[in-house]
């Protein structure tokens, strides 16, 4: 409990101790969760971005967006790679760059909603990546992915009826991921935390196991 001594305020002993414990412990998860690389995937909505970038901030690593690499390499917009050579020629760049950015450093990478669904490239993160699975319902999704016009998968198409469909489909995959977080409709910053928590039980439960300071450990 907080004292004063004249016009300043001092902490009570006990009250700078405890305080000093939760820093240090929080620290510890810190650094826990950020030992391996990250892969966050899910369907389109789930915010695999948007979080990312405060996963990768709150863990002082990289974030790399899989579909901007893509876009970056190709000198295309991923609208543009489906519209001119079809989904199969961008699933195997898909699968090059991502295999690329998995290289065993600590990141934060944000797959395409439809990556996790390759067994090439699901086989790669599942083996070099903590993965993380972020699962929204469908209404929070249609909320989020109307924000954007820019998806190949919605053009012209009612946005619940095909992430239904895609959620159907695709679900049973993600499933397979290491981590399943809810990146339900709340502040970005609590589902943050959620998956800090998460990451750094997992590298604890692994580290007896795996030396989780090698190169490409997971």
């Amino acid at each position: 409990m907080a004292t004063m001594q004249g016009d300043i305020e001092v902490a009570a002993p006990g009250c700078a101790e405890a305080a000093a414990r939760e820093d240090a412990a929080v620290a510890a998860q810190l650094r826990l969760a950020a030992l391996r690389p990250v892969a966050l995937v899910g369907l389109m909505g789930a915010g695999k971005t948007t979080i990312g970038k405060r996963l990768a901030a709150r863990l002082g690593l990289g974030f790399v967006d899989a579909d901007a690499e893509i876009e970056t390499a190709s000198g295309l917009t991923v609208a543009e790679i489906f519209e001119r050579f079809g989904e199969a020629h961008f699933r195997d760049g898909e699968r090059r760059v991502i295999a690329r950015l998995a290289d065993g450093a600590p990141k934060v990478i944000a797959t395409g909603g439809g990556a996790f669904i390759q067994p090439d490239t699901r086989a790669l993160l599942l083996q070099r990546t903590v993965t993380v699975w972020l699962d929204a319902d469908i209404p929070t999704l249609v909320a989020r992915v109307r924000k954007r016009d820019t998806r190949p998968l919605l053009k012209g198409r009612d946005p619940g009826e095909v992430l239904a469909e895609l959620a159907r489909l695709r679900n049973p995959f993600y499933a397979e991921a290491r981590l399943r977080i809810g990146s339900k409709a709340r502040p970005h910053g609590e589902t943050v935390e959620t998956i800090i928590a998460a990451l750094a039980a997992e590298n604890a439960a692994t580290a007896n196991a795996v030396d989780l300071s090698a190169p490409g450990a997971a």
